[in-house]
């Protein structure tokens, strides 16, 4: 499968400390890959360099095979890579509506916009039910769903969710899992974040294990889940 997202030798330092060492990985077209790792690994800061919001001082970042490293915020959103933070950061005085529709800035097609808007609600119904509510005045699943849509309202390539289950309630975290296999039954590339690791790796094909700033395991997810070091250092076996 070719991919649509490669990361080459990529270095990054927060202030003078060095965070990602070396960091290689590859997303292909369709795929759902994971990263996985504890607190302070440096998946956000992988994400947050991919999007331009943290430079990298060395290696190389390609999309559809062409350089992106040196591109800014905007126009690494208009090539088709959507990043959907932990934080939401929903402007939680606007209506849901009114958030979706942020996440369209890009396009300047009206009927592209409204196409997409009813895509979002027919993914996520209950947020046609509040389009006309404050953010604020939601549920935690809710506002992700929201984060989510305003994602896919620029017509992503590919869709990177970092910890989009982080802080929710049992059943909302079901409901979020519930969302990811709907984007995949629409042909959606994925890289993932995620702290609930058996759940992510179930939905993914592959996956990479990211510790201290290394890639220190990489596999399908049927690989993972069977390596001993892997079910030692993240299923407790």
């Amino acid at each position: 499968m070719k991919p649509i997202l490669q990361i080459e030798d990529l270095k990054v330092r927060y202030l003078r400390t060095p965070v990602l060492h070396g960091v290689s990985l590859e997303v292909g077209k369709g795929e759902t890959v994971c990263l996985l790792g504890s607190n302070g690994a440096g998946k956000t800061t992988l994400l947050r360099a991919i999007m331009a919001s943290q430079r990298a001082y060395e290696g190389k970042i390609l999309f559809q095979g062409g350089e992106i490293q040196h591109l800014h915020t905007e126009e690494i959103v208009r090539l088709g890579i959507v990043y959907v933070p932990e934080e939401k950061m929903l402007f939680g005085p606007l209506s849901v509506e009114e958030n979706l529709l942020l996440g369209a800035y890009t396009l300047d097609d009206k009927a592209r916009i409204r196409e997409n808007l009813e895509s979002v609600y027919g993914l996520f119904p209950v947020l046609e039910e509040r389009r006309t509510q404050p953010a604020s005045t939601l549920s935690g699943g809710e506002q992700q769903m929201v984060a989510i849509g305003r994602g896919l309202m620029s017509n992503p390539k590919i869709l990177m969710l970092d910890e989009p289950s982080l802080g929710l309630a049992p059943i909302l975290v079901d409901e979020v899992f519930e969302t990811i296999k709907e984007l995949q039954q629409r042909d959606i590339t994925i890289l993932l974040v995620e702290q609930n690791v058996r759940e992510a790796l179930e939905l993914a094909n592959r996956g990479y294990v990211l510790q201290t700033g290394r890639i220190v395991l990489e596999g399908s997810s049927e690989d993972l889940l069977r390596s001993e070091m892997f079910k030692t250092a993240f299923l407790g076996i």
